[in-house]
């Protein structure tokens, strides 16, 4: 098969540029949220051994991300050797729209969340619980949108790597979200209990027709 003619180019800028936006993104959340309450709002500081490990798979995802597609041209072997069943010309059309989607979806979540858009748990202050928009009906909506938009990398770049880097950032984003979930629950009480049962962690929660 020649990749080329599937537009590998095109492809390997798509992802690359996206996880230049999508990391810029954040940090520009990072100092707009810092400006309106007055101090970072990045509270991972990477202490214990399972916050270690979860730095570990973040830098993983994030530099697997950014780092694949500018070597992946030149080595198409083992890890990143493409599946050649999943290297088809609609997967550029995926890719693209799914990435696009998410991107949509995790400025929707910026805006819902407004200042209490926090990167880890802020033990020592209680903001407001934010079930409005799409947390009416999913707890962890921003990490559901960087699913979606690391599929559709995947479908642009269907290797074990990205594969890999899904799995990676599965694992990474479920520990985190016990995590604030935990928080959460102490800190409200039965009004989240409330709503952790009425919601879904990462997809809407099938509801019982009575």
């Amino acid at each position: 098969m020649s990749y080329a003619n599937g537009g590998l180019y095109l492809r390997e800028t798509i992802v690359f540029i996206s996880a230049l936006i999508y990391w810029g993104g954040v940090l520009v959340n990072v100092y707009r949220v810092r400006g309106h309450i007055g101090k970072s709002p990045n509270l991972m500081k990477y202490r214990s051994l399972k916050e270690k490990l979860l730095f570990l798979g973040w830098f993983i995802v994030i530099a697997g991300w950014a780092g694949q597609p500018l070597i992946i041209g030149s080595y198409h072997v083992g890890f990143l050797s493409f599946i050649n069943v999943l290297y088809i010309p609609l997967g550029l059309t995926i890719g693209f729209a799914l990435a696009l989607t998410g991107y949509a979806g995790t400025l929707w979540c910026y805006k819902t969340l407004g200042d209490s858009w926090r990167l880890g748990v802020d033990s020592k202050a209680k903001t407001v619980l934010v079930n409005q928009g799409i947390y009416r009906h999913v707890r962890h909506p921003i990490y559901l949108f960087q699913i979606i938009i690391l599929i559709g990398m995947a479908w642009l770049l269907p290797t074990p790597f990205s594969i890999a880097i899904l799995l990676i950032h599965f694992i990474c984003i479920s520990t985190m979200a016990m995590d604030e979930e935990a928080y959460l629950m102490k800190t409200h009480g039965s009004e989240y209990r409330e709503y952790f049962f009425s919601t879904g962690r990462f997809i809407p929660k099938l509801k019982s027709r009575n």
